[in-house]
């Protein structure tokens, strides 16, 4: 069980200046100032996982660092257990939190759990969430009306309180529940499989002021009913399924208040969606659509039509929509801040270059639109210097037709703004484009190169190999080639394809001063807090002792890198200390001689992938279990050298481990859920 903080801010917040007995910049400390208050702001400066070690001093620390100003949005998630029992107790004495039990079930453990919830924190509760659980009705019907201030309720797959069809069925049950739930915000129902019409009416009854409804992977009769054999609609409630018709009435009821839903992964079709979005009085702000594989670009354009204020819109995975539907969605939602086509297989580069002039796009995910090149981002941010996206996050793995000029071009173009990049994948990246993000991203908080095969040492070390920094034209990719007779003939040229245009903005020469230049290691990325550079196999120690040192880095992913040593795993952990996450898999050079000398530096380590790191014994797990206390995460999978009594021992001695992937003495892999 675990209470979790939210990411510390950047901005450390000053003593109230208002206070007499406060902090003096002319005048230095007030000795009348009380000692906690002095240690809340030494505690300020502190990232989340300092501050619990720093808890631990004594008594007076710990208190300080329950200062609400360090528990903004804490999570406190845990199983159903005894030991729970006392935790939720313990939490009574806080003003707000926020509840994740998992794995409740209808004895009566789990019904006592339930029940100390509402009686120690019902009235300060703001989220919960049951996942993977099977509470019974009655359970939750006796904690529902405790928990009056609710602002978000997660239901998703709990299957065996809508299967019977009796959940609130009893007026005076809803009666209580609507009392207590009056305010609830968020209602999750995803992956629901028994939800219908008359479940569905009685819980949102219940409900009056919803702003967010999720019904992510239900069972929507959109079209026809399948139990009745007629169409959706001529039936007012259906209790074997949930109707488009009864959602469109819900929307209609609380128009004045919803403003986000999710319908992802559902079958709803073109009409069906325009007859969502044509709902009278519904102004929504936030829709999720993905993976609809039916909607076409003609429903994309009528909805953006009616709802011409979505601010947030996800449509990743619907394969029928190309580049119509990103011009209809540029020229009609002037608000945009976010927007996801990822896995959209057919967008080309049609309607980029209107989308990224959007002055209010913040995010922006293109990640496996196979045919994205960036020429024509390349040229809209370029054309409109004044009023244009602001991009703070930028997908494009598995663009394979993104290259180095295109690269180049945007980093210029996005500049200190942008905080998250993914590359992933993007085989024809070079050397050249990791300089350039080195260069112009200095804002970088998240960098992903993994399976861009064409980076080495030199890339990331800011230098230049001379003996192939010539741009060599010949190894360019011009199209098909023929024969030296048929290409004398002169009467045939293959047509050239949308996604074959190369960006404009930067031309060879400009590639060629650039490369001349004196170079800038990735070193220069200061904030970055997750870098993924798997499977970039000509990466060495070379460059990976010298580069990777980045003191607030809390993700780094190393797999698959035959080039690196314990060298490189030792030099992380020596200069990376606040990792929480390192995935070293298929690194065969790594050893029990690089976890001795990293594992002492490595005591916020909460998850550990070392599979098939083959030169790993249970050496290296006695020494995880005395140094890593914190590790949550372990895959050991297809390590030949590692014991079942290891492992054991290893279990035993690390309170917050969940989750190994570990062989067995058969040859088999294993995972295990502690």
């Amino acid at each position: 069980m675990e209470g979790c903080d939210e990411e510390d801010s950047l901005e450390v917040p000053e003593l109230p200046l208002e206070s007499p007995h406060v902090y003096n910049k002319n005048k230095g400390i007030d000795l009348a100032v009380p000692i906690l208050l002095i240690v809340v702001y030494i505690l300020s400066f502190l990232q989340t996982s300092d501050r619990k070690e720093a808890s631990l001093v004594c008594r007076s620390w710990y208190i300080a660092s329950q200062d609400l100003c360090f528990q903004k949005n804490a999570i406190f998630c845990f199983p159903a257990s005894a030991s729970s029992l006392e935790l939720v107790r313990s939490l009574g004495r806080r003003s707000r939190c926020s509840l994740i039990i998992s794995q409740l079930d209808g004895f009566s453990l789990s019904r006592s759990l339930l029940l100390e919830v509402g009686l120690c924190v019902g009235s300060k509760l703001d989220s919960l969430a049951l996942p993977g659980s099977s509470v019974t009705e009655a359970s939750l019907l006796a904690l529902l009306p405790r928990l009056t201030s609710l602002r978000r309720l997660d239901l998703r797959g709990l299957d065996s309180l809508f299967m019977s069809g009796a959940f609130l069925s009893r007026k005076e049950h809803r009666q209580q529940v609507k009392s207590a739930l009056s305010s609830l915000e968020e209602l999750d129902l995803s992956d629901l499989r028994y939800l219908s019409d008359l479940t569905f009416n009685r819980l949102t009854s219940c409900t009056p002021r919803l702003r967010r409804l999720s019904l992510a992977g239900c069972h929507i009769a959109f079209e026809f009913d399948p139990y009745r054999g007629c169409p959706v609609g001529t039936v007012e409630v259906s209790s074997a399924l949930l109707s488009l018709r009864n959602l469109r009435k819900l929307l209609t009821e609380q128009s004045a208040t919803l403003v986000a839903l999710d319908l992802s992964r559902t079958a709803i079709a073109p009409e069906s969606l325009r007859r969502i979005a044509q709902v009278e009085g519904v102004s929504l702000e936030e829709l999720c659509l993905q993976s609809c594989k039916e909607l076409t670009d003609y429903s994309v354009e009528v909805l953006v039509k009616h709802q011409p204020g979505l601010r947030k819109l996800d449509i990743g995975g619907c394969t029928e929509l190309t580049g119509r539907a990103v011009v209809a969605v540029a020229r009609s939602l002037s608000s945009l801040t976010h927007l996801s086509l990822s896995r959209d297989w057919r967008v080309t580069e049609t309607g980029l270059a209107d989308l990224v002039s959007v002055a209010s796009l913040r995010g922006l995910d293109l990640s496996e639109c196979l045919h994205v090149g960036g020429a024509e981002m390349v040229k809209g941010l370029s054309q409109c210097l004044a009023e244009r996206a602001q991009l703070e996050k930028l997908n494009l793995r598995s663009c394979t037709y993104m290259r180095d000029e295109a690269v180049f071009s945007l980093t210029q173009l996005l500049g200190t703004a942008l905080r998250e990049l993914d590359l992933t994948s993007c085989v024809n990246v070079t050397d050249l484009s990791v300089r350039a993000i080195a260069t112009y991203l200095r804002g970088l908080v998240v960098l992903r190169l993994g399976w861009c095969k064409e980076v080495t040492d030199w890339g990331l070390l800011g230098m230049v190999e001379t003996s192939t920094c010539e741009l060599d034209e010949e190894k360019e990719d011009k199209g098909p080639r023929f024969t030296r007779t048929f290409g004398n003939m002169g009467f045939f040229k293959p047509p050239r394809l949308p996604f074959e245009e190369r960006p404009k903005l930067v031309t060879p020469d400009d590639l060629e001063q650039f490369k001349r230049q004196a170079g800038v290691s990735l070193l220069a990325l200061v904030r970055l807090r997750e870098l993924n550079l798997s499977s970039c196999y000509k990466l060495t120690d070379g460059s990976i002792t010298q580069v990777v040192r980045f003191t607030d880095l809390r993700h780094l992913s190393l797999s698959s890198l035959p080039g690196i040593t314990d060298a490189s795993l030792s030099a992380v952990a020596r200069h990376c200390r606040a990792l929480t996450g390192l995935e070293l898999s298929h690194c065969a050079r790594i050893s029990d001689r690089g976890v001795a000398q990293a594992a002492p530096h490595l005591h916020r380590l909460q998850h550990l992938y070392l599979s098939g790191c083959n030169s790993i014994t249970d050496k290296s797990l006695f020494l995880l279990a005395q140094h890593c206390k914190r590790l949550k995460t372990l895959d050991v999978s297809k390590c030949d050298n590692i014991s079942g009594s290891a492992m054991e021992h290893l279990q035993s001695q690390l309170p917050f481990l969940e989750k190994v992937h570990y062989k067995l003495p058969g040859g088999t892999d294993f995972t295990t859920l502690i």
